[in-house]
């Protein structure tokens, strides 16, 4: 039988708990949500929550969920084997955990009240930090990361939950997925209270919305950076798309919303939005509530001037390339505004020096003083592609090659788009494999070369297989004074290839293939 889990190997980074967590009465969960159980109940003490059996640590409530090829109770013995103490599960989980001997919780949807349960378990409504939460299609992660420099310069203890990484003060795990289930997002919020984080930046996904894992958190400022083709296999079509984005500005998810309106989707977002809202614009011709315009741009930084209501502006910077990195930092700095931070206390912490954030893998230069530029990114959508690709042309004298490939099983849709923008960008584009997951990286090539020839004015082509192969290409074809962009792998250290995490550097890759050619 296929198990309905994530497989968990010494490669999956590790769920972060509290170290020292109270327990709970069972009965009193009963009794807090009027929930029907079966078993007796006393007794039992819960101190934490999971939904997989791997990772049950003893005390647990084991969440027993129906997934797509078979029910999590059906591996009740496993959990009870691993000290799980009680189940929440529904009608059909109760009757597959019947002999496991665990006290069960019934509720009609264990996923959707995981969340409330979740947060019950670990406290996590008693005294929360500042929370702050991102979403949109690109800037998510650069957003966060920004949020989290910027309260540290305002001399914050600070937590961070993105794609890449979880931060808790000085403490740093690689992340599994945007946003972690709703156990693992209130374990890790109840680990932050015992480090006495006080603030916390979260990146939120549209699949998190719609999948419930941030179900029993009440941001302080929810943020929208932009809307842009991607994800199409889990929605719809844009609509649908948008709809589960605009599920972040209802009143039970946040108290107050910052909206960038330098895409279309930006007003649309404001027009559902249930909680009051103030926007901001980077694009000329649009006016928001607060407005952004570059001041200067150099290699190793964008310098721009905000301005917002009643004339109040900051001139700051921020160490990334692009005009769409200074958005991502303005969002930031209107969000803090708005969670009650006075702009000139920002503006006082943030110094000549500007804004102190290091962003894993986004637009990240890995090259050194000789030789090409070399940027490794995280970029993985058409729209991320034409604003990195715009910023990087900007600092080069010479000619700019893109490397890139695409995910197997995910949305194919946008496979022509990325190969159209990529082509019209660069003057000479690398085609090759990224995660291939369960699909033949021939295939997903062939769509991608097949997008690059709709380009208006096409750019030199190779189509290089594997990828420690196409970078090497790229370097041999590069001069002193062109720049080679990566996209897609940014910071990740694998690669999926048939449900396996083979270990992979692209930072490492680009470092190895520039010293190979005799740069340093």
């Amino acid at each position: 039988m296929v198990r309905n889990e994530t497989p968990v190997n010494d490669r999956t980074p590790p769920v972060l708990r509290p170290e020292h967590p109270s327990a709970r009465s069972l009965v009193g969960l009963v009794d807090e949500f009027g929930l029907e159980h079966v078993g007796s109940l006393d007794g039992v003490e819960v101190t934490g929550v999971t939904l997989r059996t791997t990772e049950v640590q003893p005390g647990d409530l084991y969440v027993g969920v129906r997934g797509a090829h078979n029910h999590g109770a059906a591996f009740a013995t496993q959990a009870v084997e691993a000290g799980a103490v009680a189940m929440l599960t529904d009608a059909e989980g109760a009757e597959l955990a019947r002999d496991s001997g665990l006290p069960i919780v019934l509720v009609e949807s264990p996923r959707t009240a995981l969340g409330d349960v979740s947060a019950w378990v670990y406290r996590t409504t008693e005294y929360p930090p500042l929370l702050l939460g991102i979403t949109g299609t690109n800037g998510k992660t650069s957003t966060a990361y920004i949020l989290e420099g910027i309260l540290k310069q305002l001399g914050l203890v600070t937590g961070l939950s993105s794609t890449a990484e979880r931060h808790i003060g000085d403490l740093t795990v690689v992340s599994r997925l945007t946003t972690p289930e709703a156990s693992e997002m209130h374990a890790l919020l109840a680990r932050m209270r015992e480090s006495e984080v006080r603030a916390v930046a979260v990146e939120v996904s549209a699949q998190a919305l719609t999948a419930n894992r941030v179900d029993g958190i009440v941001f302080d400022v929810v943020g929208f950076t932009n809307l842009s083709h991607d994800h199409l296999d889990d929605y719809a079509d844009m609509d649908e798309y948008l709809a589960a984005k605009a599920l972040f500005f209802d009143n039970d998810r946040g108290k107050r919303g910052v909206v960038s309106l330098d895409t279309p989707y930006g007003a649309r977002i404001v027009d559902h939005s249930h909680i009051p809202v103030t926007t901001v614009s980077a694009t000329p011709g649009i006016t928001g509530e607060w407005n952004l315009t570059i001041v200067d741009e150099t290699p190793a930084y964008t310098e721009f001037t905000l301005t917002g209501p009643e004339n109040r502006s900051i001139t700051t910077r921020v160490p990334l390339i692009g005009w769409h990195m200074a958005a991502n930092a303005g969002l930031a700095i209107v969000m803090l505004v708005e969670a009650g931070f006075e702009l000139e206390a920002i503006g006082h912490a943030l110094g000549d020096g500007g804004i102190q954030a290091y962003l894993p893998g986004r637009t990240e230069r890995v090259s050194g003083d000789r030789g090409p530029s070399v940027y490794v990114d995280f970029g993985h959508s058409p729209d991320a592609f034409v604003n990195t690709l715009a910023a990087v042309r900007k600092f080069t004298d010479g000619k700019v090659i893109m490397v890139f490939g695409a995910d197997g099983d995910r949305d194919a849709t946008k496979r022509h788009d990325m190969g159209r923008v990529a082509s019209e960008g660069s003057d000479i584009l690398v085609i090759t494999d990224h995660h291939p997951r369960f699909e033949d990286p021939a295939s997903i090539r062939a769509t991608l070369v097949e997008g690059a020839a709709l380009a208006s004015d096409p750019a030199e082509l190779h189509e290089v297989s594997p990828p420690e192969r196409a970078i090497r290409v790229a370097v041999g074809l590069a001069k002193e004074g062109d720049s080679i962009l990566w996209a897609g792998p940014g910071h990740q250290d694998y690669r999926d290839i048939r449900g396996e995490r083979t270990p992979y550097s692209a930072r490492a890759e680009a470092r190895d293939a520039l010293r190979e050619a005799g740069w340093s």
